[in-house]
């Protein structure tokens, strides 16, 4: 998923009094028991890249396209000879008018490893316990997935007519570096067919005070994300002639590869606002009453305010909000336990801000070594610059009056994430792309990418009510 975004809301909004858990809404149109078979096929088909298959999840989901009543040419899976298990589906359900744009619904179909020893539970079969389906996938991304394919099977079985095309992409890729990335490949393949005006995405959603609202807890907050950091690795790697190590020198590949990682240890890139972190820490900041929350609105009112900046680095996620970060994450040396070090390296892992390019952050970092013996490269797969979406109210506007019906008196908070989706693939091609609100998880991550994966069921059929309503609000 590589998201963790709205662990910073929560972490921003949790000091304040706990807000009214969302008030039940019962699903105008019903239809509960079919969304259940369908998110459990779903869940059920193994998508990891090791022993899965996106190719099947994308095939079952069109079937039932197929079977409310979307034709063939409406309905096109892909995949390469090269990834034949990695294959996606778009789906297009035209609409009224010839000149409004269509707006793209995007889900990832592939999940993270899961291994049934590890896990409590068969992690390929969905399991309903005490008011939470667990399984891989539950929450990321196939809630979402089966929500959009959901919302369209509705939308044909009520013979709606949308105004603005609507057009539903399951990729796969998502979690994996090297796997086909189907957003990134449909992007640069197949631009046409994913054409909009705008998409909508994971990286939204809701954060509990601690339990579920089943369970007694409260919702304490709902999120758009509205841009993300782009990521890139870079290798810093060390060369010597070496020698034998009873007669060491001080020109080491090693001691030069440490030397170089303190100094990026020590550094901090410069603190950066967009209009996305503007409004997420000025609206965040003044729900809180301490501290934090003071200086959250400071840094709003003005990013020259170091005090306030001092204050905010003290917390590691809004530290990450502020500017660029990057950080060692592997290393390698040597090759003989008596002889001195011929080679030496490490992967910088880094998470941009929005608007720079891997060569311009590539610079900074082999200015802050300042050691012509240090080489710092690009190590693949490199990324596009990651763009922020505009805060259109034409897009955020629906989500704020919907949040209002579903989730009253629950804030809804603007932000950028410090991980990644596959958004920054369509905003490089000219789509924007933004995190919708809607479900809701708890503080703890709700086992995404670990272990015993669940989804609140409340949780999941009020997001599914949610993103169907905002599907129809901005195509009717």
């Amino acid at each position: 998923m590589r998201k963790l975004l709205t662990g910073a809301i929560s972490a921003a909004l949790l000091s304040s009094p706990a807000l009214a858990a969302p008030a039940a809404k019962a699903d105008p149109y019903g239809g509960e028991e079919a969304f259940r078979s369908l998110y459990k096929e779903l869940v059920e088909t193994n998508t990891t890249l090791s022993s899965g298959s996106c190719t099947l999840a994308a095939e079952r989901m069109a079937a039932r396209l197929k079977a409310a009543g979307f034709t063939d040419d409406q309905l096109t899976l892909f995949a390469t000879p090269e990834k034949p298990k990695e294959g996606g589906l778009v789906a297009v359900m035209p609409g009224t008018s010839k000149t409004e744009k269509p707006i793209l619904l995007l889900a990832h179909l592939d999940v993270v490893e899961a291994k049934r020893e590890d896990w409590v539970r068969d992690p390929f079969t969905l399991i309903e316990e005490n008011g939470y389906f667990y399984a891989r996938g539950t929450v990321d991304d196939k809630a979402m997935a089966a929500a959009w394919t959901d919302t369209l099977i509705r939308f044909k079985q009520e013979g709606f007519k949308p105004k603005r095309t609507v057009k539903l992409a399951l990729t796969c890729g998502e979690e994996t570096t090297y796997a086909f990335n189907g957003a990134e490949w449909l992007a640069n393949n197949k631009r046409d067919l994913i054409d909009a005006a705008y998409a909508l995405n994971e990286g939204g959603g809701g954060r509990t005070n601690g339990k579920g609202v089943s369970e007694g807890g409260k919702l304490v907050v709902e999120s758009i994300q509205v841009g993300e950091k782009g990521v890139q690795n870079y290798r810093f790697e060390t060369r010597n002639p070496g020698g034998h190590s009873s007669i060491p020198v001080r020109d080491n590949a090693i001691y030069q590869l440490a030397a170089a990682l303190v100094k990026l240890q020590n550094y901090d890139f410069k603190l950066e606002l967009s209009d996305t972190t503007r409004a997420f820490f000025a609206k965040a900041g003044a729900a809180r009453n301490d501290d934090l929350g003071k200086a959250m609105q400071a840094i709003a009112a003005n990013p020259a305010d170091t005090a306030a900046e001092a204050m905010l680095n003290t917390d590691r996620t809004f530290h990450s909000m502020l500017r660029t970060t990057c950080v060692a994450t592997l290393i390698d040396g040597g090759h003989a336990n008596n002889a001195l070090p011929q080679r030496a390296g490490a992967n910088v892992n880094c998470r941009i801000f929005p608007g720079h390019s891997v060569e311009e952050v590539q610079k900074e970092l082999q200015a802050v070594v300042a050691d012509a013996g240090v080489a710092v490269t690009l190590a693949p797969p490199l990324r596009p610059i990651a763009k922020t979406p505009p805060m259109d109210p034409a897009i955020i506007g629906p989500m704020e009056k919907l949040a209002a019906k579903y989730f009253p008196g629950v804030p809804v908070v603007p932000t950028m994430s410090t991980g990644a989706t596959d958004a920054v693939f369509l905003g490089a091609v000219g789509i924007p792309t933004y995190g919708v609100p809607g479900a809701w998880g708890n503080p703890d991550g709700n086992g995404v990418h670990g272990l015993n994966e669940r989804i609140e069921i409340k949780s999941l059929m009020t997001g599914r009510a949610y993103l169907y309503e905002l599907v129809k609000a901005y195509t009717k």
